[in-house]
C-alpha cells in the first residue's frame, strides 16, 4: 500500500507545484523506497516516521534538492508483516528502481528487507529496528538508531537506581522481545538485581490478563515492559483493571508504549525513550517543526530518526554526486560513521551500529512522555 506522501508528491508535480510552491516536473529527479507500517498495530508509530521524511524532504527540496535535483520518496507499507515487508522491497528496487530502502519500524520486518537489499547490493538504512540480529543484515546495511545492548544497559541501570531489584519483564515474542529479555536481564543481574518473572507474549490477542495475572504472583518491586500499538493498549488497559497498577510500571521506549492507550491507564508510569526531539532542524526544534507542519505534537520520537535516515541518504548523495546503487555503496562507508543529524553523531563501529545512543528518562503525564 502507498502512503498519501506519494500521492500528495505526485498530485502537487500534477499542478506543476511542490509542497513549497515551486515549479517542477512531474517525478522527482532522485528516489529513494521506505517501508512502514501505515496499517496494523504501529500504524500510529509508521504514520509519524512517515511525517518525519516528509519534512526532511520538503527541508532538502526547498534548498535545491539532492545534487541539484528534486528528491521524492516513495513510501510502502509493511503492515507489520515481514511478508508484506519482502513484497514491498521487491516492489521498490525492482519496479520503482531506488537505489536505496529506508525502514522498517519493527526488527522482524527490518531485518529481512535488510538482508534482501544488502544481498542485491544495496544501502539499507534501519530506522528504528533494535534487535541484536540487525547487527548481522549486513555490510551496506546501517542503524541510525541505537541497539538493544546500548538500550537495555541504560534501562536496567536507570530500573536499579529507582530501587526496584526485583522485577517482572514482559515484551512481545519476536525478534525485538527476545533481545530487550535478554539483554536486559544480562545487565539487570549484572546490577545485582533479579528478573522474578517473564512474559514473552503473542502479539494481536484480544487479551493478556491470564499473562498478567500469572507474573502478578511473583510480587515484583516493578513491571519491566516494552509494548506497542494494539497489544500496548490491552496491556495498560487490563494491567489497570487488575489493580496492578498500584505497583511502579517502567516502560522501555515509554513514547510507543503508551502512545495509544488513554491517559488514566498509563499516568505515573515512568521508562525511557532514545532523545532527538530537542535537537534543531534549521534553526526550530523538531516538535516545533512538525507541529508547525501537521498541527499537532509528534506522536512518537521516531520520527526524527527517520528525519535523520533521509538526511543521512541525501548526505551519501551529495557525496557521489549520484544516486546510482555502487555509487550510493562507496559513499556510504565515508559519510555514515560520522553523520550528525538531529538524533546527535551517528558514531558507528565496524558493523555500522551506534555505539553511542542519547536516552532521556521520562514519565507519562496526561497521556505523554515529559522528563523526569
Amino acid at each position: 500500500m502507498k502512503t498519501r506522501f506519494r500521492r500528495t508528491v505526485v498530485l502537487s508535480a500534477l499542478t506543476s507545484v511542490t509542497l513549497l510552491g515551486a515549479v517542477h516536473p512531474a517525478f522527482a529527479d532522485i528516489k529513494l523506497g521506505a517501508i512502514l507500517p501505515l496499517t496494523g498495530t504501529s500504524a500510529s508509530i509508521g504514520e509519524d516516521q512517515r511525517r518525519g521524511m516528509e519534512l526532511a524532504v520538503e527541508d532538502l527540496n526547498a534548498k535545491g534538492g539532492v545534487a541539484g535535483q528534486k528528491l521524492d520518496v516513495v513510501v510502502e507499507d509493511s503492515a507489520g508483516s515481514p511478508v508484506t515487508g519482502l513484497n514491498a522491497v521487491r516492489k521498490l528496487t525492482q519496479v520503482d528502481n531506488v537505489p536505496l530502502v529506508i525502514g522498517d519500524f519493527s526488527s522482524s520486518v527490518t531485518i529481512p528487507i535488510g538482508q534482501y537489499l544488502v544481498k542485491n547490493n544495496l544501502v539499507h538504512i534501519n530506522i528504528s529496528g533494535t534487535s541484536a540480529d540487525v547487527r548481522k543484515i549486513g555490510k551496506t546495511s546501517y542503524s541510525v538508531i541505537g541497539l538493544d545492548d546500548l538500550s537495555a544497559r541504560f534501562s536496567a541501570d536507570d530500573v536499579w537506581k529507582l530501587g526496584y531489584h526485583k522485577v517482572a519483564f514482559i515484551a512481545p515474542d519476536g525478534a525485538y522481545g527476545q533481545g530487550m529479555a535478554q539483554q536486559f536481564t544480562q545487565a539487570f543481574e549484572k546490577l545485582g538485581g533479579k528478573v522474578v518473572a517473564k512474559v514473552l507474549y503473542t502479539s494481536g490477542q484480544p487479551s493478556y490478563r491470564r499473562e498478567l495475572e500469572q507474573i502478578s504472583r511473583a510480587k515484583p518491586d516493578a513491571y519491566v515492559y516494552t509494548s506497542y500499538g494494539q497489544d500496548a493498549i490491552v496491556l495498560n488497559r487490563e494491567s489497570s483493571a487488575l489493580g496492578l497498577g498500584k505497583t511502579p510500571w517502567y516502560g522501555m521506549y515509554l513514547t510507543m508504549a503508551i502512545a495509544d492507550s488513554p491517559a488514566q491507564f498509563t499516568n505515573g508510569q515512568i521508562g525511557m525513550e532514545v532523545s532527538g526531539m530537542a535537537q534543531k532542524t534549521g534553526g526550530q526544534s523538531y516538535s516545533e517543526h512538525y507541529q508547525q507542519r501537521f498541527h499537532e505534537k509528534p506522536r512518537s520520537v521516531y520520527g526524527s530518526y527517520a528525519y535523520d535516515s533521509v538526511m543521512l541518504a541525501a548526505a551519501a548523495i551529495g557525496k557521489a554526486h549520484s544516486a546510482s546503487p555502487a555509487a550510493l555503496v562507496d559513499a556510504m562507508k565515508t559519510v555514515a560513521p560520522q553523520f550528525t543529524g538531529i538524533t546527535g553523531t551517528l558514531n558507528l563501529d565496524a558493523d555500522n551500529q551506534r555505539q553511542t545512543q542519547p536516552y532521556l528518562k521520562v514519565k507519562a503525564l496526561n497521556g505523554e512522555p515529559v522528563a523526569r
